[in-house]
């Protein structure tokens, strides 16, 4: 497989600088991811297990709330369309956005509707790092009502205008479901909105039913590779030609122009229509300090650069930066704008120094 070639630096700060100007649309399931550390006190008699004494705990936007949260802190004008529920969980994931002034105007509130939320609690003695122990999901125990899915295909209509872009991003809970999806699409062409010049570019994350999206007319989708194994009910491991084979059905069965496969430590590879495959090697350390919400970040930056001007292999080059940055941050993490551009500056001076005589 093709190893890409080295991108052009100055461009992609470029495209960079041109972030702020996009605006982007997410239809998506928004996830409560909380954070609860404890200092390990000591064994319980009761059975053996840790016993933690309680330090802090801390609620921050995961699924496609954190895909919104990190386009915010790319720069863009973002416009969430979520599902949440009248509970503690979806008011924090509201005062959140407020706090960092993102509409949340599109946020549908669902009475008796559970926010999904997945608890994760650390644990670590004094003066050392905390790691995970145990995790707890809270999901809904029914589907979105068919009064909150209109709402969420209105919203997103309404938001549709203007929108130099759609992100979908799909964890299975119904607020970016295939039909939602359809419906947002078809009747926004059916409305004919005068603004809109161009057709809405989206592209797709979607955790456990890639390949139903197919014949939406999506421009790309961030898959994983186990997600497309999953999809294909194939095993790829470490054979290159495996993987084309299955990245090119699915890109034929979908429709899809690109498709960026993200594998890990092993970095990511671009498929084309009618190119052939570039392989990314990760930007950073391939010692990731924790990669939860990492293909948030990939979609992000991926979705929002394609707008703003770059070519698929660019915004690919773009969303490899960002998710090496991302990943060396602990808990659901956010790239900012300001710090993928001093990564490509960094990047930029070191090449220089290699170029030069006698370096």
């Amino acid at each position: 497989m093709k190893t890409a070639h080295a991108p052009d630096l100055v461009r992609l700060a470029d495209l960079i600088e041109s972030f702020a100007r996009q605006t982007i649309l997410v239809l998506g399931d928004f996830v409560a991811d909380e954070f609860v550390s404890g200092d390990i006190d000591r064994v319980s008699r009761e059975a053996p297990v840790l016993i933690l004494r309680h330090r802090e705990s801390q609620i921050l936007p995961g699924g496609g709330a954190n895909a919104t949260n990190n386009l915010a802190d790319l720069g863009a004008r973002v416009l969430p369309v979520a599902a949440v529920g009248d509970d503690a969980s979806g008011e924090a994931l509201r005062d959140y956005f407020r706090s960092k002034s993102v509409d949340t105007t599109g946020l549908v509130r669902v009475p008796r509707w559970t926010t999904p939320a997945k608890t994760r609690f650390l644990a670590g003695w004094t003066h050392t790092s905390s790691q995970q122990v145990l995790r707890m999901d809270r999901e809904p125990a029914s589907e979105l009502p068919d009064n909150a899915v209109k709402a969420l295909v209105r919203a997103a209509w309404e938001r549709s205008p203007g929108s130099s872009a759609m992100v979908i991003s799909d964890y299975g809970y119904g607020a970016a479901a295939p039909d939602v999806v359809r419906a947002v699409l078809t009747g926004r062409k059916r409305r004919g909105n005068r603004q809109e010049r161009q057709p809405l570019r989206a592209t797709l994350d979607s955790r456990y039913r890639l390949h139903e999206y197919a014949g939406l007319g999506l421009a790309a989708a961030t898959p994983n590779e186990a997600e497309i194994e999953a999809a294909h009910a194939a095993r790829i491991g470490n054979d290159s030609g495996q993987l084309e084979r299955l990245a090119r059905r699915t890109m034929l069965r979908m429709g899809l122009g690109a498709l960026v496969v993200t594998r890990g430590r092993d970095g990511m590879v671009v498929f084309e229509r009618g190119r052939a495959p570039q392989a990314l090697s990760i930007f950073g350390s391939d010692q990731a300090v924790d990669v939860t919400g990492a293909g948030d970040t990939v979609i992000a930056a991926f979705s929002l650069a394609l707008p703003a001007g770059a070519t698929v292999l660019e915004a690919t080059h773009l969303a490899n930066y960002a998710a090496g940055i991302v990943v060396m941050k602990r808990g659901t993490a956010t790239v900012t704008r300001q710090e993928l551009a001093s990564a490509i500056r960094a990047d930029a001076t070191g090449a220089t120094r290699e170029e030069a005589p006698g370096s």
